[in-house]
């Protein structure tokens, strides 16, 4: 019989492979949806009713704006995993490792810069002055009933305690719990602040380490450029 310290120890069972988050602009996907739907409705309509030319130059139209709208529309997504970031752009699909990535600039439009000095846009998180605003007027909104609360609790504090001996802390309320939650960021911020995260705990992984690949979307760039090939040769040809 075998001693307990001479039996191998059960293999460990191997440990799930963590998901990427995906991050896509839901604006935009309804909004290409829609596109995508009208443009069906009015070409197929010009195939089947048209004369002439009518046909074939409809046949065209779609060839050309079908795959441009649904690479501007429902193709742009990123990729956020433990050791890279994968940008599913309109014409390009970038995968930057954590460590090639200098830092995450959000403006105008939100980009990652790589170590090399490269810049991509992150077309699937577009920003929204409008979103900005709105998160801006709810934060000085929040301040406000805050700081509101905040006088209220003191003067019952200071009344308690002139009663009792009994005060309440400073930015606290009766219970001793925080006036504010944090600040209010609009959600494409949010997202970027996400990616801040994970770019600063991934960084100098060992397995976050690599070269950055760019390939050309040709599925999306061929279609589109026999499109408008064939609208040209029918224009010529009259």
């Amino acid at each position: 019989m075998t001693s307990p310290e001479s039996q191998s120890p059960a293999p460990q069972p191997p440990e799930p492979e963590s998901k990427d988050r995906v991050y896509r602009s839901v604006p935009a996907i309804a909004g290409g949806v829609l596109l995508l739907a009208i443009a069906g409705w009015l070409g197929i309509d010009a195939i089947v009713s048209g004369e002439g030319r009518t046909p074939w130059m409809a046949l065209a139209v779609l060839i050309l704006i079908v795959p441009l709208v649904a690479a501007f529309t429902l193709r742009p997504a990123v990729y956020a995993g433990d050791d890279r970031l994968r940008i599913r752009n309109p014409f390009r699909v970038i995968v930057v490792p954590w460590g090639q990535v200098a830092s995450l600039k959000s403006a105008y439009s939100n980009e990652v810069l790589t170590e090399s000095g490269a810049k991509y846009q992150l077309w699937a998180v577009p920003v929204s002055l409008r979103a900005r605003k709105k998160a801006a007027r709810r934060e000085m909104r929040a301040t406000a009933q805050a700081r509101r609360e905040m006088g209220r609790d003191e003067g019952r504090g200071s009344a308690l305690g002139m009663r009792a001996g009994l005060g309440s802390g400073p930015g606290q309320g009766l219970g001793g719990g925080p006036v504010a939650d944090g600040p209010v960021r609009a959600e494409t911020d949010r997202i970027m602040d996400e990616l801040r995260g994970l770019h600063e705990a991934r960084h100098q992984a060992e397995t976050a380490q690599g070269e950055v690949t760019v390939r050309w979307a040709y599925e999306v760039m061929g279609p589109a450029v026999a499109g408008a090939l064939l609208v040209l040769i029918l224009l010529v040809v009259g």
